[in-house]
Order: structure tokens, then C-alpha cells, then sequence
């Protein structure tokens, strides 16, 4: 994408100068519900572009390229500011499809609260379902937007009533739709009894409506005797009733939906006026945890611009024009540009997404800025400082990376990662020729930095560079921006890293003797061998007696059988759990050497392996799938036919107030799980997820063997 910096005040850019009066907002919502649409609507209407899908001088929100524009809206998170009334509000647009889920959490994370947009023909998916859930779980406050009210298929009145089942109590609509010949031309508040302002005949159904949302309102209200008195039939003051609305969807508790029309306008001044009156600002909003770069406690932080600088790196991309690009929300201080700050990178070790942090994303330095910006999709305004609250643009940071912490130099911090799931996903990549090598590696260096859900793995066994991807879309992504990169990649298909061990006990001789021409060699060793459990590692044991190997020999004997074992046997794979016996041996007072008995080591391991034979071992892998009920039984046969072991079943809890859900743990062998995470998304449609770690190595059966 190309990202154009605009230098100066005079550009437009919306400043805030007070965290009191800021916004921030992520839409969320599957591909296609129309959350663009949406912002580009709000934008216009703010007077921010001049048309849909335009900035001030014509160009594009996200780029000068439609290809572009199209491919990064469906797959990156992006910011556009507007201003309403006195308060700024960054709208926090994300991805929809699955497969970028971290570019959600990103978003979720930069923001303080959350619009879940569903179009109004489509119903909610339950992938939507589970993030209101995430979303509920840290009580952040949500409200719904039913949008594409003007599509031919929309059933706004069936959409409000399937966002009531599938997002649970508290959820009902301020608005009712009033329509002229079908067509949606303007909305009925329920509290107000007006339609634009104006005092309006009720459409059907809305006396109804109106109960429901006061007993709604006075049901989450702090005053107790509300209550009391509305079921005495007094008329409670509007008044009242806005602001126990505004104090509930505040707090995470009450959720109201607002129907919107983006091509008419219809809707977007009453959600404007929620986001403003009922959201939160950065104020009132909890704040991650922070610690210092040592890990020793600090207190928490505030949204107070004057206090500890404290922000972090959201997002990073990569220009051709500008360099790299950290999106940063400030949770504390101000940012100024020409300071130097501190980059605190703590490479999501164990509370983030990672199973261990990678030391090469763990750093701590400082850094200059130059300049600061207030983002506009993919364009950059300048501004003279970011204040607590507020969400900016930064250039050139050499070392920043998603999720690292930005901090002040003589109070360094480190703000606590959120989390991310584990990509699970491999694609194996390999440059297409030998110039493509150097492009490749600089650009995987660019593409890990600004994506924490993409794993790189350098397999030393197999000797393949895997990249671990959320799913076919990411992997598809990843692909296109290596290329973009300049390097040229193939992909070939991913080897599972095998193990060999011995199939039987047995006996075997290891000699070496060579006395021809200049100095000899001589080394012979008697071994007992046999197989150990799983997971027992080697064992070398010597029962020499009588001084028949030297003792300054028999080092010499393990260290070639280790040697051997890790050069594999039959299969050219590392030897595991077994127990290697020296009983006897002979050896030479001038031909006998350290390398001599190294060779015998190895020759009488082979030597075993043949008499003996040998075990291919896979991996296997322990597995956890949590799923909707109803897609129990297909998972659990798909498991079997994976040759997966189904170890239980359980109550899945890990969505606090889901319900309907099933934990299943199994092993499966490691080569059946290469394609899981794309399988399992089309067999659940979406609504499953699962983790694996590694449990054992077990024999590998004959079709996988030959």
C-alpha cells in the first residue's frame, strides 16, 4: 500500500487536546456486513471526504489502487478520525474473514468500545458470536449496527430480533424503522417519540418496542426505586432515562442497535449521537497492565496526558516511500515529535499468543522520533503531539514491532501483550532461485515484525523454512507480500520430522581395524542393545571389566554412537530411546585411538540396527477442539479417521456465558494435522477452534513408513 504523508496542521488533520474528548470505536463484523461502507458513510457525513471511498484531493482512503484498496481493506486493520460535536472519535475498522483475527484483536485492543455491525439480509454468523463473547468476558461495551438496511433481502426487523438470541439479554433497539413504500427513510426513537427531531406518528409495534427498552433501561439504572415507581405507572422523565441508557452501554451491560442505511444517511447521526453519549472514553476505560522493562511492579496507568508515557504498537507495515509504520494508541503521557523514546519488545512470551517468547522480538533500546501522524486510512497527516487516549501514526522506528510498548527513556515500561491464537497452519517456502535468497529473508524479518500471528520456523531436521499461518487466506497474503517484497518463493509440501529407534534387544559387534600403510587403526567393541520406553532419551552404560576398552576409550565409544544416532540409521532419521551396553572390547597399545573407538561406537549401532531392525516414530500431537454442539459428531469422525485417539470429552467454559460448546481431547499424529486448521474452519463453518502441543513419538504404521 502507499502511504501518503501530508506535512502540517493545515492538512486537516482532527487533533485532540483532552482524553475526555475522544473516542475510540472498532467495528466488528464478518466480510461483506458492510463496515466499510459504514465508514466511509460517517466520514462523509462528517465532512471528513467528500464522497465514499475518497480523501480531500480525491484519492483513495486506503490507496491510489483499486486492487489494493480492495485487498487491504479485507485483510488489515485501519483508522479514520472524525469529529462530532467537540469530540474526536477514531473509527477502528477490521478485517472480517476469519484467517486475520489478530488484525480484530489489534483493534479491539486499540479501542474502547465495540460496534458489531451485521447486515441486515445475512443473519449473525457465530463467529461473531464468539468475539461479542471475548468481548463481554473483559466487559467492553458494544453496541450493534444493523447496516445494508437497503439491500434487496434485508429483514431489519428479523435481523434486530436474531441479534437479541444470538447476543443474549441486554441487547434491544433505540430505533424502529420508518418506511415509505418499503423504502427505509428514517428512524423512530423509541425514547423520544420523534423521527428527526419532529414528533411522529409510532409505527407498528413501537408502544410494545417502548416498554421493553424502558424496563431495559430502568432494569440496569443505579436507582433503585426507578423501578418502583414505573411499575406504579409513573411516567418516568426522558431525561432520566438517557442517562441510565448512556451509564449502562457505558459500563458493558446494556447493548442498544441502531439500524443505518449508508447510501441515504439514514441512521448515522443517531449513531453518532450514541457513540459520543454512551460510549466511554479513554478515561473511563480500564487500562492493560503495565510493569517495568524488569518486570517490577508499577501502579496502574490512567489516561491522563501528564502522566508516565506509556503507548503501543498496534500495527506495523511497510512502505515503499516511507519505510516502516507503527500505528500507536497512547494509553498515558503525550507523545511529542524530535524526543527519543524507549522500545520495549517483549516478543508475546508466555502470556501472549506463543507457547515460549521469541527471543530475537524480545529488545529494549531507544529510538528518535521525527514526526508525528494522525492516520486517515493509509494516508498521514501531521500533528504536533498525540495525547493520552488518542491513537497516531509513527514513522521510521527501526527496531518497533506489533505489540511492542513505547515508553519514555528514563521510565522505561512494558506494557502486558494481549492475546493472539497460535497460527497453525504450515506452509513450507523456499526461495525460487539463489538471488531470491536475500530478498526472502529480509522481507520474512519485515512480514514476522508486523504480524504477530505469523510464526517462522527454521527446521533444522527437515530443513525447511515453514511459515505458520492463521489459514489458506493468511498463508495466500503472506505469499502475495513476499513476492511484493521482491523475492521470488516456491512452496513445497511440509515434512513432519520422523524419529528412528531399535525394534528389538540384540547383541552386536562394532570393529574397525585397518593395519595397512602408515599408522593403524584398531578398535573392536561388544555391545548389548535394546529399545526403551517412549520419551526415555539414549543410555549408555558400560560394564567393561579387566580394562579390555581402555577407561580413557570409553568417552569415545558414546560419542560416536551419539554421532551415529544423530546421522539416523535405516531411515536417516535421529535414533531415540535406547540403551546402548558396552561389555567387552580389544584394543591396540600404539593402533588404538580416540577416533578408532568413535568409529567402532558407531558401526556396532549399525550393526544392531541390522540384526535388530528398526521402528519408524512419528510425532503426535495432544489436541484440544472446542465446538459447537451440533458439530460434534462430524469432528469427532473426522478425528478417527485422522487415526486421532479421543482421550474425553468436556463442558467447553473458556467463553464465559457461552453455552452449547464441547472441549474434545485427542492425539493425532502430527502429518494429520498439516491441514487441520483449514479443515476444521470448513467443517464448523467457522465456528471451531483448536490447539496442539506435542505429546509423544509412537510407531509409524506401514503406509506411513513406506
Amino acid at each position: 500500500m502507499a502511504v501518503r504523508a501530508d506535512a502540517g496542521q493545515g492538512s486537516g488533520a482532527i487533533v485532540a487536546d483532552s482524553p475526555t474528548a475522544i473516542r475510540n470505536v472498532v467495528l466488528v463484523g464478518p466480510s461483506g456486513s458492510g463496515k466499510t461502507t459504514l465508514v466511509e458513510a460517517l466520514l462523509t457525513s462528517a465532512g471528513v471526504i467528500p464522497r465514499a471511498g475518497t480523501i480531500g484531493d480525491g484519492s483513495t482512503v486506503c490507496d491510489h489502487d483499486p486492487a489494493a484498496v480492495r485487498q487491504q481493506r479485507s485483510v488489515a486493520l485501519s483508522v479514520a478520525p472524525l469529529k462530532h460535536g467537540n469530540v474526536k472519535i477514531n473509527l477502528i475498522d477490521t478485517p472480517g474473514y476469519g484467517d486475520f483475527v489478530g488484525e480484530v484483536r489489534a483493534g479491539l485492543r486499540a479501542a474502547d468500545a465495540a460496534l458489531f455491525v451485521v447486515c441486515a439480509s445475512e443473519g449473525v454468523d457465530a463467529a461473531t458470536v464468539g468475539l461479542w463473547a471475548e468481548c463481554a468476558a473483559v466487559g467492553m461495551p458494544r453496541a450493534v449496527v444493523v447496516a445494508r438496511c437497503d439491500h434487496q433481502r434485508a429483514d431489519l426487523e428479523g435481523e434486530i430480533g436474531g441479534c437479541q438470541d444470538a447476543f443474549g439479554a441486554g441487547v434491544l433497539p433505540l430505533y424502529l424503522p420508518v418506511r415509505d413504500g418499503g423504502a427505509l427513510t428514517g428512524l423512530y426513537g423509541l425514547l423520544s417519540r420523534t423521527v428527526g427531531g419532529q414528533t411522529a406518528d409510532p409505527p407498528e409495534g413501537a408502544d410494545q418496542a417502548r416498554n421493553d427498552l424502558i424496563e431495559g433501561i430502568i432494569a440496569e439504572s443505579e436507582d433503585e426505586s426507578l423501578m418502583e415507581r414505573y411499575l406504579e405507572g409513573e411516567e418516568i422523565d426522558t431525561g432520566t432515562l438517557v442517562t441510565d441508557l448512556e451509564k449502562a452501554v457505558a459500563r458493558g451491560s446494556f447493548h442498544p442497535v441502531v439500524p443505518v442505511c449508508a447510501s441515504s444517511g439514514t441512521g448515522l447521526p443517531e449513531l453518532l449521537e450514541l457513540v459520543v453519549g454512551g460510549f466511554p472514553s479513554p478515561v473511563e476505560h480500564l487500562l492493560p497492565t503495565v510493569s517495568g522493562v524488569d518486570g517490577a511492579a508499577h501502579e496502574p496507568l490512567t489516561a491522563d496526558p501528564d502522566g508516565p508515557l506509556a503507548a503501543e504498537v498496534v500495527r506495523t507495515s511497510a512502505d515503499a516511500y516511507v519505510g516502516r509504520v507503527s500505528l500507536v494508541r497512547v494509553f498515558s503521557g503525550t507523545l511529542r515529535p524530535e524526543r527519543s523514546v524507549h522500545i520495549s519488545g517483549h516478543g508475546w512470551g508466555e502470556n501472549g499468543s506463543r507457547a515460549e517468547a521469541d527471543e530475537e522480538h524480545v529488545h529494549d533500546g531507544d529510538e528518535r522520533l521525527a514526526h508525528i501522524y494522525s492516520p486517515l486510512g493509509a494516508n498521514l497527516r501531521e500533528v504536533s503531539s498525540c495525547v493520552a487516549g488518542d491513537i497516531c501514526a509513527l514513522t521510521k522506528l527501526g527496531t518497533a514491532e506489533t505489540g511492542d510498548t513505547v515508553s519514555a527513556t528514563d521510565h522505561p515500561l512494558l506494557l502486558a501483550p494481549w492475546r493472539l491464537p497460535e497460527p497453525l497452519l504450515p506452509v513450507a517456502v523456499v526461495a525460487h532461485s539463489r538471488g531470491d535468497e536475500d530478498a526472502l529473508v529480509k522481507t520474512l524479518a519485515r512480514l514476522v515484525a508486523s504480524d504477530p500471528t505469523l510464526r517462522l520456523e527454521r527446521n533444522q531436521e527437515t530443513h525447511q523454512m515453514v511459515l505458520w499461518c492463521m489459514g489458506e487466506a493468511h498463508a495466500d497474503v503472506i505469499l502475495s507480500r513476499l513476492r511484493a517484497g521482491g523475492a521470488e518463493v516456491d512452496t513445497e509440501p511440509v515434512r513432519v520430522a520422523m524419529r528412528e529407534t531399535l525394534a528389538k534387544a540384540g547383541k552386536a559387534t562394532g570393529r574397525h581395524v585397518k593395519q595397512s600403510g602408515g599408522h593403524g587403526q584398531f578398535a573392536v567393541v561388544h555391545v548389548e542393545v535394546e529399545p526403551l520406553p517412549r520419551g526415555s532419551g539414549f543410555e549408555f552404560v558400560s560394564k567393561v571389566v579387566g580394562g579390555s576398552v581402555p577407561t580413557n576409550y570409553i568417552p569415545s565409544v558414546e560419542k560416536g554412537v551419539r554421532a551415529q544416532m544423530e546421522r539416523g540409521l535405516t531411515e536417516g532419521c535421529p535414533v531415540v530411546d535406547v540403551r546402548f551396553t558396552l561389555v567387552d572390547g580389544k584394543a591396540h597399545s600404539v593402533d588404538s585411538s580416540d577416533a578408532a573407538f568413535q568409529t567402532a561406537g558407531a558401526l556396532a549401532l549399525r550393526e544392531a540396527a541390522a540384526s535388530c531392525g528398526t521402528l519408524l516414530l512419528e510425532p503426535v500431537d495432544e489436541v484440544s477442539v472446542r465446538i459447537p454442539d451440533e458439530h460434534l459428531g462430524t469432528v469427532l469422525g473426522d478425528l478417527s479417521s485422522r487415526r486421532g485417539r479421543v482421550l474425553g470429552t468436556d463442558v467447553d467454559e473458556s467463553i464465559p456465558g457461552a453455552t452449547g460448546r464441547t472441549l474434545v481431547r485427542a492425539e493425532v499424529p502430527a502429518a494429520e494435522l498439516l491441514r487441520y486448521a483449514v479443515d476444521l474452519r470448513a467443517m464448523t463453518s467457522g465456528t471451531a477452534t483448536f490447539t496442539r502441543r506435542f505429546a509423544r513419538y509412537d510407531p509409524a504404521p506401514q503406509h506411513v513408513r513406506s
